[in-house]
């Protein structure tokens, strides 16, 4: 039984969402607009300012996409009412960010700037060098894009070097000793 699919959302009074024709779900609130087509075999019903995921049947797959999908809806008002922010720490000497246009560059030790585009859904703000701040209405994009840029150069155990989320905690490991 799904706990998360059986969950009843409220609709905040700033938030507009409207289901289409084949479960188009499309939410507006203050910070902008979303879609999502979901599978048309779920029933998305909204009555009174709340919205209810009804499955039609107990198969297996049925049951794990009526949480997901409760989930996912769920994401989509948050997002358009609070947002959804990552942080990133870059760590290492030299290593630093610096935004140019639509283009973020970081230099992480390469011989060469790695350059990435900014997806035109996202905004990304550079405060510091060695701070990364990626923001946006889709959690999915948001985290997407936070872990291309970390995957550059992920933290080492040894020194700690490398893009971290600023809440992570490396663990860091001890390493060859000279002799005893």
């Amino acid at each position: 039984m799904s706990r998360i699919g059986k969950q009843i959302l409220t609709i905040p009074t700033n938030c507009e969402v409207v289901v289409k024709e084949g479960n188009l779900v499309t939410v507006k609130g203050t910070k902008g607009e979303i879609s999502q087509q979901f599978k048309p075999l779920f029933d998305i019903k909204i009555e009174d300012g709340k919205i209810e995921v009804i499955r039609p049947n107990e198969n297996k797959s049925t049951l794990a996409l009526h949480g997901t999908t409760t989930s996912i809806i769920n994401n989509m008002i948050i997002g358009v009412n609070d947002g959804y922010k990552k942080e990133l720490e870059l760590n290492g000497v030299g290593y630093r960010a610096q935004l140019k246009g639509n283009i973020l560059i970081l230099l992480v030790g390469y011989s060469h700037p790695v350059e990435m585009e900014i997806p035109s859904n996202l905004t990304v703000e550079v405060p510091t060098q060695t701070e990364i701040v990626i923001s946006g209405i889709d959690k999915q994009a948001v985290g997407e894009f936070a872990a291309k840029v970390r995957i550059n150069r992920k933290p080492e155990p040894y020194k700690g070097k490398g893009i971290k989320y600023k809440e992570e905690i490396i663990r860091r490991k001890e390493g060859k000793r000279a002799g005893k």
